[in-house]
């Protein structure tokens, strides 16, 4: 399963939209993202240190627990995502927005309890009706 969520991502072109995919424990260490929209996507305990994930858009997907340590997410939009206990370490979150959807109660909120935010750089990050944001 790994090897070929990690080939199906990768090879994914510019803009190409995953829905409702399941990368559980996947290996996507250092895998490179290109402007992918990712909706109700989970990536539970999934591998993601040194991705690119640049300006990629994450819609209700959970990364709980994920590795994303040392990750580029510049630019990118987590809406209504759940990043509780989330590894992310050294990530360079420039510009990056975590959001809510507006589905009418919490579901529909970004989650960080938990996260480890440790030397991320958070240069012009954005955080509007996040869980746990500040570290509560």
């Amino acid at each position: 399963m790994t090897t070929v969520a990690r080939t199906r991502l990768a090879s994914a072109r510019y803009g190409a939209e995953f829905t409702e995919e399941n990368f559980d424990t996947a290996d996507l260490a250092s895998v490179s993202l290109d402007h992918l929209r990712l909706t109700r996507c989970s990536f539970l305990g999934a591998d993601l240190r040194h991705a690119t994930l640049d300006n990629c858009s994450f819609k209700l997907c959970n990364l709980r627990g994920a590795s994303l340590r040392g990750a580029s997410l510049r630019f990118a939009n987590l809406a209504g995502c759940d990043l509780g206990g989330a590894d992310l370490r050294d990530c360079d979150l420039t510009g990056a927005r975590f959001g809510f959807v507006n589905t009418g109660d919490d579901t529909g909120l970004s989650n960080l309890a938990g996260a480890d935010l440790t030397g991320a750089r958070l240069s012009d990050t954005t955080f509007e009706r996040v869980l746990g944001w500040p570290a509560e």
